[in-house]
């Protein structure tokens, strides 16, 4: 080989060699950014939070939030669907943005499933049924046969059209066959307002919300609408106590843009999991009746995939379309 022949080919070797070692260089090796689809301040940005600064103590990188409310999440979720597939930009989904937004709107600018890839379910939540004293309902049995007598004329309160808790109000009436109305607030804070003044009949609510007034003696609580009593409230029944196959949980859990590398998302998961069972942040989840969940990246997308099947059928049931 020629002297000219050998530089040559030694120049063009040296971008091969680059890019060998910077995909052999560990992941993460700068900061990552994890989206949120909801404003600071809400439980979205807690999860967030507190699942980040352990990543970042974990990795050595900062790990920044962004938060990108607005449109029920759809703007965080479509700017977290079309970053780049590298693993340096993770997103919060939850059981809106990822389940119930599919069943509710029929245009969306990213789709759940084909878009995302599913890395780790990390809390899931209960909401609590609560009703006021003055309608003397004290069980889910009794707010059944009250609505069947007054079909119709019983109505509950939720934080907006399409979230969680109009969604689990919206089940209820379809598995039990009776007709309540959903009165739609600006935000949990006013439908919690009319609640504790009368106005509406009940309404589901996180643990934080409710308990308190029902301490205080202002709201009654019914049930949870988890699958099975709830360790942290265990005087509360459940819902499917009384209406088997009930269940809504608020949950929340990390995805990356499809097409992510499986070593990535392997490795964020692994270290998701190791995070999620630090005794402070058991601790901080677990006090208010959550529970760490953790799981596989395919036990998540089979969740993701079974809720948006439930919430198109409820959806379709209640006639319910945000379009």
């Amino acid at each position: 080989m020629t002297p000219l022949l050998k530089i040559a080919v030694s120049v063009l070797m040296i971008p091969a060699a680059a890019l060998a070692q910077d995909r052999a260089e560990p992941f993460p090796a700068k900061s990552v950014r994890l989206i949120v689809p909801y404003a600071a301040g809400g439980p979205n940005d807690i999860v967030a939070r507190v699942l980040g600064q352990k990543l970042s103590e974990r990795w050595k990188q900062p790990v920044i939030i962004d938060n990108r409310g607005g449109a029920n999440g759809v703007i965080g979720a479509e700017l977290a669907a079309k970053a780049p597939a590298d693993g340096y930009t993770l997103f919060l989904g939850n059981a809106g943005v990822m389940a119930s937004n599919p069943a509710l709107y029929s245009k969306l600018p990213y789709h759940a499933e084909k878009d995302f890839a599913a890395v780790s379910l990390m809390v899931q939540a209960p909401l609590l049924l609560v009703t006021h004293p003055s309608f003397n309902i004290k069980t889910v049995p009794e707010l059944v046969t009250h609505a069947k007598v007054r079909p119709g004329q019983l109505s509950f309160g939720s934080g907006g059209a399409g979230g969680v808790a109009h969604l689990a109000g919206e089940l209820l009436n379809y598995l039990t066959g009776i007709k309540t109305v959903h009165i739609a607030y600006k935000g949990a804070a006013p439908a919690m307002t009319d609640l504790l003044g009368g106005q509406v009949a009940f309404t589901f609510t996180g643990p934080l919300a409710a308990l308190p007034n029902i301490k205080a003696g202002k709201l009654t609580g019914v049930a949870v609408t988890t699958k099975k009593r709830v360790a942290a409230l265990p005087d509360i029944p459940a819902v499917a106590e009384t209406v088997p196959n009930y269940e809504v949980r608020a949950w929340y859990g990390i995805v990356v843009p499809a097409r992510t590398p499986k070593s990535i998302i392997d490795k964020v998961n692994r270290d998701i999991a190791v995070a999620m069972q630090l005794p402070e942040v058991v601790q901080r989840f677990t006090s208010d009746g959550s529970e760490i969940v953790g799981g596989t990246p395919a036990s998540f997308a089979k969740l993701i995939s079974e809720e948006i099947a439930l919430w198109t059928q409820v959806a379709k049931q209640a006639q319910l379309r945000l379009d």
